[in-house]
């Protein structure tokens, strides 16, 4: 062999060690620093949670921790009760929304207090008898901890749990800790009539709009400084904001991975439409539950689309797909245990998004009065007022007016919240 040959062959040789030797470095590295390393490059957002495990863990050591949340509070692929064991926190007690701790029960389905079976550590169900904390609750907590992924919606009863929580706290003078998380919709989509005094109820707790457009964080900020909810004493709120989220930022902006905040909205593309569909929960049309698809399957027994209607709902907007559709409801437990028309074929809509450049509260009223026309047998309960916070959706059923006539008055709501946003 040349010596020139010989040289090169031992620089290919000296490169290859060297590159492998980066590649080892580079794994030992990331292995050692799993806990802090930031989210891949490709990430939009960083999660409170996840800005709480890196930069404020060591304010939580030797303080007895409660701990709301559910399925969807993760840290990467982490439930965040695992990431603050492993971090030495000394969680005492777990307190329970809508849906459950582990996400497995169904809309309005009782949750019950019980043991955790993975760490023994007691939950308090706050969807039950009892839906705002108690003192016997709170008698071995020093500071509570809210991570609760919402979806944006007044009706999501997420922040209904959240005005309870800091009111009891409050009253307690315990310190409340939220770790945010996105609006899956964005913090600039606001829309919908804004909640009557009439309709006040733990689906409607405050005076806001059908889609408020802020996170859990600003959501709390604004409970306690507009008194939303009975205050004996103010609660210490610290919210543990986001890194990198920016208000016109939809879901699918955010890099995070899409976790069902409950069991019926197992996509972001659901949980858009739910914004709009979830006013057919307040008629005898189902909404889907009872199949894979809740909020995106629309139909009943009676629905009979003309060709005209299925037009009309068809030009809605170009970013929505609506084909007919027919389906038997099943019952699903830990989702749909009793859905509407269970085991009855039913036929109506399926709807399929293109991207998410609509109003999905508009669209959804659309298709909701053309389908009550197209169902001779449709019948709306008072749930419909509950959900829409105001009698003006009266307008929309008796063709008063169609729904891009309908107005919202979001201003004064829009002005008063500014004072309260993070980002």
């Amino acid at each position: 062999m040349s010596s020139v040959n010989y040289i090169k062959k031992q620089a290919r040789i000296t490169i290859s060690l060297a590159a492998s030797a980066c590649i080892v470095l580079a794994a030992m590295l990331c292995a050692s620093c799993a806990r802090y390393c930031p989210l891949s490059p490709k990430a939009g957002a960083a999660t409170g949670a996840e800005v709480l495990i890196e930069e404020h863990i060591d304010r939580l050591r030797g303080q007895r921790v409660g701990l709301v949340a559910n399925r969807s509070a993760k840290v990467g692929k982490r439930h965040l009760l695992d990431a603050l064991l492993a971090e030495g926190v000394h969680v005492t007690a777990i307190l329970a929304p809508e849906h459950g701790f582990r996400g497995d029960h169904g809309a309005g389905e009782e949750v019950g207090s019980e043991i955790d079976p993975r760490t023994g550590i007691p939950i308090h169900s706050l969807y039950g008898q009892q839906r705002k904390p108690s003192a016997e609750m709170l008698a071995n907590i020093d500071l509570i901890i809210f991570d609760i992924q919402d979806v944006g919606a007044r009706f999501y009863t997420y922040i209904a749990t959240l005005g309870g929580v800091l009111a009891a706290a409050g009253d307690a003078g315990i310190p409340v800790w939220i770790l945010d998380r996105p609006n899956p919709a964005g913090g600039d989509y606001v829309g919908g009539w804004m909640r009557e005094d009439e309709f006040e109820s733990f689906l409607a707790p405050y005076p806001i709009p059908v889609a408020h457009g802020l996170t859990m964080g600003e959501m709390a900020r604004m409970i306690v400084g507009e008194e939303w909810v009975g205050f004996g004493r103010k609660p210490k709120l610290v919210v543990v904001p986001m890194r990198g989220w920016k208000r016109a930022m939809k879901w699918p902006d955010t890099g995070l991975e899409w976790i069902p905040p409950s069991p019926n909205l197992p996509t972001f593309e659901h949980a858009f439409m739910y914004l709009g569909t979830a006013f057919f929960e307040g008629t005898s049309l189902s909404e889907g539950r009872g199949t894979d698809d809740p909020f995106l399957m629309i139909a009943s027994p009676s629905t009979r689309l003309t060709p005209s209607e299925l037009k009309r709902l068809q030009s809605i907007s170009d970013s929505i797909r609506v084909t007919p559709a027919s389906f038997t409801p099943r019952a699903i437990p830990g989702a749909a245990p009793h859905p509407k028309h269970e085991g009855v074929l039913v036929k109506g809509i399926r709807i399929g998004l293109r991207d998410y450049d609509f109003d999905p509260i508009r669209a959804g009223l659309e298709m909701l009065a053309i389908l009550i026309e197209a169902s001779p047998d449709c019948q709306l309960n008072d749930h419909l007022y509950r959900l829409a916070g105001s009698r003006e959706i009266d307008k929309l059923i008796d063709g008063s007016l169609d729904a891009q006539e309908l107005r919202f008055d979001l201003a004064p709501y829009l002005k008063k919240r500014q004072q309260y946003l993070i980002y």
